[in-house]
Formats: C-alpha cells, sequence, structure tokens
C-alpha cells in the first residue's frame, strides 16, 4: 500500500522506502508553489534527484535551479528551502538519512492539514504549526532568525497551539 502526505498547498510526498536508515519519498510539487521558510535539519541528511519539472532551492544562501536528472545534496545542518518556481508540475526522489522521525513529522503536517486546512496564506493553524515545530525539534527547526528570538517566539506559539488541541 502508498502512503501519501499533503505537507503544503503546493507539496506531496509518496513514501517509496523506509527504514531506519533511509526515508525514500517521491516529492511532487505544483507548478508555481512557494518557498517553505528556511530550515534545517539537525542530524539528518537530504538528497534529492530531480525526475521532472524544475525545482530552485536555496542551500546556505547559494541558489541552485534543478532539472531532469540534477542531484543536490543537502547535509545536516545546512539551511536551506526548496520550491517549484516552475510552470509544470516537479517529481524528485527525496532520501532523508538517517530516517529519525521524519515520517512522524510528514504524518503529522497531513494531519494538521486535514484537521485545519490552509488558508489564504498558504498555511494552516500558526499555533498548531508552531506545537508540531517544537514537538518535532529533533527533525527540524527553524532558521528565519537569530534563534535567540525564534525560539522564544516559538515556544511561546507552540504553547498556545497545545491548548487549543489537535
Amino acid at each position: 500500500m502508498t502512503t501519501t502526505f499533503s505537507l503544503t498547498p503546493h507539496e506531496t510526498v509518496t513514501v517509496r522506502e523506509h527504514s531506519p536508515d533511509a526515508l525514500v519519498v517521491e516529492g511532487r510539487w505544483s507548478a508555481h508553489g512557494s518557498a517553505p521558510p528556511p530550515h534545517f535539519h539537525p542530524g539528518q541528511d537530504e538528497r534529492f534527484e530531480v525526475l521532472e519539472g524544475e525545482l530552485t532551492a536555496v542551500v546556505d544562501g547559494t541558489e541552485h535551479r534543478l532539472g531532469p536528472g540534477a542531484v543536490l545534496a543537502v547535509p545536516r545542518g545546512a539551511v536551506h528551502k526548496m520550491w517549484n518556481s516552475g510552470g509544470g508540475e516537479t517529481r524528485a526522489l527525496w532520501r532523508t538519512a538517517p530516517a529519525g522521525r521524519t515520517l512522524e513529522w510528514f504524518e503529522a503536517l497531513d494531519g494538521l492539514g486535514r484537521r485545519h486546512p490552509p488558508g489564504r496564506a498558504g498555511m494552516s493553524s500558526p499555533t498548531r504549526l508552531a506545537a508540531l515545530l517544537s514537538e518535532y525539534d529533533d527533525v527540524i527547526r527553524l532558521a528565519a532568525g537569530p534563534r535567540a528570538i525564534v525560539g522564544p517566539v516559538l515556544a511561546g506559539l507552540a504553547a498556545v497551539g497545545r491548548r487549543q488541541g489537535p
């Protein structure tokens, strides 16, 4: 059985392989998507191989435009964001190693989007998303500003999100 998760209104992933060593998904990005916030993974490396379309990625401040056959490695700790800025759908194989709790993170994001559909800004409940980001701090961390500022703001939003419930 194939499992597909919606991460954002413009991005889905379908699980291809899952073991403690790695999670491999096929990512799909719709045309003219928007970039996620800059983030990093503290304990995992990612590798993207574009199968169809074009991905735009910014890794540690360097922009990359990736077409079919292109491969991009994103080492743990590298601040990055990736999206489809082109006019057609993009597909890529996306490998995360080790798998850690990435699959659970994808499940949680999908569940949040189903319970609280994204609004005009393309985001589900910001406070509930903050609660998830706090819970999955071992998988993903925002890098949208100084950690000394982002951390406390995220913690405050997360506290409100936890009180709101799932």
